[in-house]
């Protein structure tokens, strides 16, 4: 009788999902697949809902990343209540977005590197699952456990006064903002003790990259060859190339980079991205139109930016864009462990870009809201923390949403997830008969290089376990282990 191998759930991701390894006669990995197998359904039960409720409903698909639904919910209402896209609304209603929105790239990069990735690095793929953890990181790292649970409370607290609360806020609406940053609010943040404040953010997140680049100096083999595979890399850019995390146009760049999606509205975004659908998962596997199936796949999120973007809008930033290019002598990077290095710079430039915006006399202006004349159809775009969201709203005369698609961060990275996943197991299960802890961890590094958010992927109801089963050419199980 045969058995499945279960972790339960996968350890420090957000979200749970199941991988499949199959052997060959020889016992090693033939394939591998990375199955997100939650119930799909968020997508119907919004219709006929009223549209203006989306960015306060939506969120809910997250508690890690809510004000990434809930700006890209809004962007798209932006269109359809008449206020444009990004550039449409008033100084103070973009200012207000922007900065609740760096906050919370800010606060979820911080969790993600501090709290789910640095126990492999602190610790190793293979070390002590007693300790490699974040309590294990508190013990034995006091000072930077605090430093990424500051950092990440302040973040919160950006969210907290541009939002309403710290998670399921209010305070984008269509056409705008429902509030502006009072002088006392602005200098709770600017001006607050230490270590809560924009200038230590900006310390902190300096001394972060720097221990990233320390740890890489001595592990540079283990950084750079883990899951390194070539791919097309996808993002939104400023329409001068900028990096905007915010607001852009769709940019594509080939492994090498070249430039094969040339800057176009993302309001048109269906005439170039088709999504596959396969019979082992219910999260899609999007593509470009014009590559197909094979070749238009591609990455998005903190590597994919930092490869298809030109430049960093903040000066220490685009320094430390600038030495992460040199690395690879400005080719797109495709080291899947890189992703972290990304993070962290990305981290930094949130952090200088909350400090410019909490100086900016807009965001105390009253002019809150912009509306024209209403459409039936918008699109909202934006870089969540782990890449590139996707909402699509459609209405009718009664203004009932009658069409809702979403294609989040997680969705857009399902391909090169499963191809990191099947990198990992063929480093480190071929040959093997019995499987280690260790390489179900490495499996599991894979998916974290990605922050994958797996319950926003499939807009699940419930929790699933992560299910790991190794398999043989028989297909017979051939192996079990349990978390």
């Amino acid at each position: 009788m045969s058995n499945k191998i279960t972790i339960e759930p996968v350890t420090r991701v957000e979200g749970h999902g199941k991988v499949t390894i199959y052997m060959d006669d020889q016992n090693n990995v033939r394939d591998s697949r990375l199955h997100i197998v939650e119930f799909r359904g968020f997508e119907r039960f919004v219709q006929g809902r009223p549209y203006w409720e989306m960015p306060v409903l939506v969120q809910r698909l997250c508690g890690i990343c809510p004000v990434s639904h809930h700006l890209a919910a809004a962007k798209a209402l932006d269109v359809i209540v008449g206020a444009g896209t990004g550039d449409g609304l008033t100084p103070v209603g973009e200012k207000m977005r922007r900065l609740m929105h760096y906050g919370q790239v800010f606060q979820s990069h911080v969790l993600h590197f501090f709290h789910l990735s640095s126990p492999d690095f602190l610790f190793g793929i293979d070390g002590d699952p007693a300790i490699r953890n974040i309590i294990g990181v508190a013990m034995h790292h006091k000072d930077l456990a605090v430093q990424g649970v500051m950092m990440r409370k302040f973040g919160q607290e950006v969210i907290r006064l541009t939002a309403g609360k710290k998670i399921h806020g209010t305070g984008a609406i269509p056409g705008g903002i429902n509030k502006n940053l009072t002088i006392e609010e602005r200098d709770e943040l600017l001006k607050g003790p230490d270590p809560l404040n924009a200038d230590k953010m900006v310390d902190w997140s300096i001394a972060a990259l720097d221990f990233f680049k320390d740890y890489h100096k001595s592990h540079a083999k283990m950084l750079d060859e883990f899951a390194v595979f070539p791919s097309n890399h996808f993002s939104i850019v400023r329409k001068d190339g900028a990096m905007d995390l915010y607001h852009g146009v769709l940019r594509a760049v080939d492994a090498d980079g070249k430039k094969i999606l040339h800057d176009v509205d993302y309001q048109e975004y269906d005439s170039y991205i088709e999504e596959e659908v396969k019979n082992w998962s219910y999260m899609k596997f999007p593509y470009l139109k014009e590559y197909g199936k094979e070749k238009g796949w591609y990455r998005v999120g903190p590597l994919a930016r930092l490869n298809t973007c030109d430049f960093i809008p903040s000066p220490l930033a685009q320094k430390a864009f600038e030495e992460f290019k040199a690395y690879t002598n400005g080719k797109p990077n495709n080291m899947s462990l890189h992703y972290h290095w990304a993070r962290l710079i990305e981290t930094l430039h949130s952090a200088e870009m909350i400090r410019e915006l909490l100086n900016d006399p807009d965001l105390q202006k009253d002019d809150l809201v912009v509306k024209g004349k209403k459409l039936q159809k918008g699109v909202g775009v934006l870089e969540a923390p782990r890449g590139t969201l996707f909402h699509h709203y459609e209405i009718n005369d009664n203004d009932q949403i009658t069409l809702a698609n979403l294609i989040v961060s997680t969705t857009n990275n399902n391909e090169p997830m499963n191809l990191a996943v099947n990198h990992t197991a063929k480093a480190f299960m071929n040959g093997h008969t019995e499987i280690s802890e260790g390489m179900m961890n490495a499996v599991e590094v894979a998916i974290r290089a990605y922050d994958p958010c797996l319950s926003c992927a499939t807009h699940a109801l419930g929790k699933m376990p992560l299910e790991f089963t190794v398999i043989n050419q028989d297909n017979k199980i051939i192996d079990q282990k349990s978390k």
